[in-house]
């Protein structure tokens, strides 16, 4: 039986630290397609669209856009912001 390999993960808005751990794959759209990145993938740069991060395919980050890296094993993303949730009017 195999062990996936993980790679870094960073996600930075200009106000804060959004994510930061070790991760198995994320999946996101880029400004040519949806792509997904994987531990020890080709060196990356690539503008972001506004979507939802996809990460280990559990857990979900919602962004405006940005700019990934992705070399020597680590993948920073640079986001615009992060998508508040929109609270109920009662």
């Amino acid at each position: 039986m195999s062990v996936a390999a993980n790679f870094k993960c960073i996600v930075l808005s200009p106000r804060k630290l959004i994510y930061q751990n070790e991760i198995q794959s994320i999946f996101l759209s880029g400004d040519q397609g949806e792509f997904e990145i994987l531990a020890y993938h080709y060196p990356l740069l690539s503008v972001i669209k506004p979507s939802n991060l996809i990460i280990n395919w559990s857990e979900a980050i919602p962004i405006r856009g940005g700019v990934l890296r992705f070399f020597a094993n680590e993948c920073v993303i640079m986001v615009e912001d992060e998508i508040k949730k929109k609270k109920k009017n009662n």
